[in-house]
């Protein structure tokens, strides 16, 4: 039996074609999904370090291509 929330919606997926639409897609996810580390006046600089980070690591990624390991990202 599948249990079928009827008070929450799920989000409905779609494809990321390009890094601004990833980047774009994260920075509005978090902001939904934290609401408590926006501030009144829409600033969240929780975010905005989670952001820069991956950032970072993603940048790390495309530095070395595909062929770089988990180990091979910086940790923070």
């Amino acid at each position: 039996m599948k249990f079928v929330s009827r008070t929450k919606s799920m989000a409905v997926p779609h494809q990321i074609h390009t890094y601004t639409e990833l980047r774009q897609q994260i920075h509005g996810d978090l902001r939904i999904q934290h609401p408590e580390w926006v501030e009144p006046n829409g600033e969240s600089p929780m975010c905005d370090s989670y952001e820069a980070r991956l950032t970072k690591q993603l940048d790390t990624f495309t530095r070395r291509g595909s062929n770089a390991r988990k180990g091979d990202f910086p940790s923070q």
